[in-house]
């Protein structure tokens, strides 16, 4: 038994509880009571949340912003303001 928790669950007393009882305590009869380990889900989940929540953003600013700049690039070459071409040139084999 190495960790108070152990000593607790075989049911022996550590020494500075077994000091704070008053004389005379029936020790048969002392029920001693532990917080519950911390669980860490909750912040576990919260953290996946947010980062998938955060990485889900950035993908729709992406679009938008995708979106946003092909229909100004469409209507400045509509109208005049701003022209573009695109080269394709073939590679002939030797």
């Amino acid at each position: 038994m190495q960790l108070p928790e152990d000593q607790m669950r075989a049911g022996h007393i550590p020494a500075d509880l077994y000091r704070q009882l008053p004389q005379g305590t029936d020790l048969r009869r002392v029920v001693i009571v532990q917080h519950a380990p911390r669980s860490y889900k909750g912040p576990i989940v919260l953290t996946l949340v947010v980062l998938t929540g955060s990485v889900a953003l950035l993908l729709v600013i992406a679009f938008v912003v995708q979106v946003v700049a092909g229909a100004a690039i469409g209507v400045l070459s509509a109208t005049g303001g701003l022209t573009y071409t695109i080269n394709r040139k073939h590679l002939s084999s030797k």
